[in-house]
């Protein structure tokens, strides 16, 4: 869009989508009479991304991935100089005033916490539920799991509601974030085990009385597993919101037009995205994409994604015989 070409690299466990991907961009630039070669793949491990990054004929280096390995790519791009878009790691919540309506809530939770088993950065991963609507609402939502595990198998398929992780290793990570969470003295309320079946599946999981503070909740888990959070009031759900290093993905629901003029005014939510009475993922695709804090700070999508993807030049035109100079200053 902003007449740049594109030099990309997918992740190494999913090389097959960045073969398939790149065959798709190819072919609608050629078939608009543009070189496909316009948006190129470069694949490969950590090795490639780190050529990447330092390759000064990379102006901007735009990357997606772990707060972690997002840290050090915006170091080494600094390093000379370039300019990196950072989109890294969420630890979204969302707020459940004692107003608001569960029938919206539930469904929501659902969504977010469960859609893409967990694996997007905008996933539910802190449920912050008002202390008079906290046991109906786990309540209904260990039914609403229920019936989500009777929907476990290949996305692609009609029905399914469920599908894999991506990787051994990330079910690996699954176990061993719940077991952590028991050892800490939180409380499974659904699921916590991996799937006895062909494939990466596990069952998506709920856990309570933890505080916020356990390091088990202020890290990013990649998974389905969502943790359930006590308040006494919609300003300390927001300070819980707010008490995690990351800043991508928020909500709150309410009725209340003062609450929610809280929560997206100054001393409100603190993350790139804040919504009401929405998930925290699913809507954010037409607007201005991205997170504060340990999220990175970038943009994509939206009003804000082209600049980014542009050089700033001023350009001053004198289109007279004269010079007229600041402050009257005049040579003989």
């Amino acid at each position: 869009v902003c007449g740049d070409t594109v030099l990309w690299k997918g992740a190494p466990s999913t090389s097959l989508v960045s073969v398939a991907t790149t065959k798709l961009v190819s072919r609608v630039l050629e078939s608009n009479g543009l070189p496909g070669a316009i948006c190129a793949l470069c694949q490969g491990g950590s090795s490639i991304g780190e050529l990447m990054v330092k390759d000064e004929r990379l102006p901007l280096i735009s990357f997606t991935g772990s707060t972690a390995v997002g840290q050090k790519v915006g170091v080494q791009v600094q390093q000379r100089f370039g300019k990196s878009l950072l989109e890294l790691g969420g630890n979204n919540s969302v707020v459940v005033a004692d107003d608001a309506d569960l029938d919206l809530v539930v469904p929501s939770v659902v969504f977010a916490s469960v859609g893409t088993a967990g694996q997007r950065c905008t996933t539910l991963r802190r449920l912050i539920l008002h202390k008079q609507v906290y046991d109906t609402v786990l309540e209904r939502l260990k039914r609403a799991y229920s019936q989500v595990l009777l929907k476990v198998g290949d996305p692609l398929e009609e029905g399914i509601l469920l599908g894999p992780l991506h990787s051994n290793e990330a079910v690996h990570n699954f176990k061993t974030r719940v077991e952590e969470a028991v050892r800490a003295g939180g409380k499974v309320e659904f699921g916590g085990k991996v799937l006895e079946s062909p494939g990466n599946f596990v069952e998506p999981t709920i856990i309570s009385g933890l505080s916020n503070s356990t390091s088990i909740i202020q890290q990013e888990t990649f998974a389905p597993i969502l943790f359930i959070l006590r308040v006494e009031s919609v300003e300390e759900g927001i300070k819980l919101n707010n008490s995690v290093k990351q800043g991508l993905s928020s909500s709150l629901f309410t009725r209340d037009l003062g609450n929610i003029f809280k929560w997206i005014g100054p001393k409100g939510s603190d993350c790139g995205i804040v919504n009401v009475n929405i998930p925290t993922s699913g809507a954010e695709i037409g607007g201005a994409f991205g997170g504060e804090k340990h999220t990175g700070g970038g943009r994509e999508s939206g009003s804000d994604s082209w600049k980014q993807y542009m050089r700033r030049s001023t350009v001053t035109i004198n289109h007279s015989k004269e010079l007229p100079l600041a402050q009257g200053i005049k040579f003989e």
